[in-house]
């Protein structure tokens, strides 16, 4: 099923750097070794405290085989879409690249929308087969335990940060690693990938078109087949399946405090709505919800004909909530 309809848009912030290598933008770029595979890994430190003993912020970026880094002449597209400059106050930010795609890319190599292809214009065979919700979690876990192993990693807390495909990474390695103590679930569907691209079909759908319709046919088709790997119409059934288990049966059985950040105008809306009805029915204290009134997906404002407004950054000012919430965290557990 071709993700596209309801896909994360890739944001970026453009950073004016001389030479196109991680540390010139204040990364440090670990390779790790998990099974038969290297992967790409990015760590951003304030600058002079890379090895001050910190907590870890750990965030998983949305779907599509992207580069963390893309490289437009002298701009480089930044790696994360907000701000990094007060969360580095209080943790060392992790984020990881996706398998099969190269750390850096220019992006005159990418397609119209940042994707890496190999020579065939096919998403790369390793990445495929690995862009799997299981994979990720278990590769994301066995990267934070190797991590456990420096100085400068601090032990006490560990937060778990997704946005979008992100969030249901999140939300689910929260429930299989302890050591989590924090999570912020941004911009995810609490019943699964599924229902968002039903949701955005029936609001373009029309009575000759009936999009929605086919949706439910492929997925009557991709139960049938669970270890289909075949992505020439984008995601995998495999994939797709994996990634519409309802992220609530994870977020409800969570114990540790939960953000759950969102735009008013996302398609998963009324998903999230009943996650907090059921939060508030089951009289659940440790979840926190922060809706942004009229923003889409990836915060952003939406002009009078319900267009995009590309000017209206949202980004920053959400990634300062998220700093925010997790102080009243801090100080409501001590």
């Amino acid at each position: 099923m071709k993700s596209g309809l309801f896909c994360c848009l890739y944001i970026f912030q453009v950073i004016i750097a001389s030479a196109q290598d991680p540390a010139t933008l204040g990364f440090r770029h670990f390779r790790f070794p998990y099974k038969s595979q290297i992967v790409e890994v990015l760590i951003k430190s304030k600058k002079g405290e890379e090895q001050k003993a910190k907590p870890i912020f750990f965030f998983s970026q949305g779907s599509l085989p992207k580069p963390l880094i893309i490289t437009e002449g002298k701009d480089v597209y930044g790696v994360f879409p907000f701000n990094t400059d007060s969360l580095m106050e209080e943790y060392h930010l992790v984020i990881v690249g996706k398998p099969g795609v190269p750390l850096l890319a220019e992006r005159k190599t990418l397609d119209e929308q940042y994707l890496y292809k190999d020579a065939t214009g096919k998403m790369p065979k390793e990445y495929i087969q690995n862009n799997l919700l299981d994979y990720y979690i278990g590769r994301n876990i066995a990267l934070l335990e190797w991590l456990r192993k420096f100085s400068w990693i601090k032990q006490s807390r560990l937060v778990l940060a997704g946005h979008s495909e992100g969030s249901t990474i999140v939300a689910k390695m929260a429930l299989q690693y302890p050591r989590t103590t924090d999570l912020i679930y941004a911009g995810g569907n609490p019943m699964g990938r599924i229902m968002s691209i039903i949701a955005e079909e029936r609001f373009y759908e029309t009575d000759s078109s009936k999009l929605a319709e086919r949706s439910f046919h492929y997925w009557e088709d991709a139960l049938k087949h669970p270890g289909n790997m075949d992505a020439s119409k984008g995601d995998t059934d495999s994939a797709t399946i994996g990634f519409s288990y309802p992220p609530i049966r994870y977020l409800e059985k969570l114990k540790i405090p939960v953000l759950v950040s969102y735009g008013s105008k996302d398609w998963a809306t009324p998903y999230i709505d009943y996650l907090q009805i059921e939060t508030i029915r089951q009289k659940k204290t440790n979840f926190h919800f922060d809706a942004y009134v009229g923003k889409e997906h990836n915060y952003f404002s939406l002009k009078k004909d319900g267009s995009i407004d590309y000017d209206q950054y949202n980004w920053d000012k959400v990634a300062l909530d998220w700093l925010n919430w997790l102080h009243h965290n801090k100080k409501a557990t001590h």
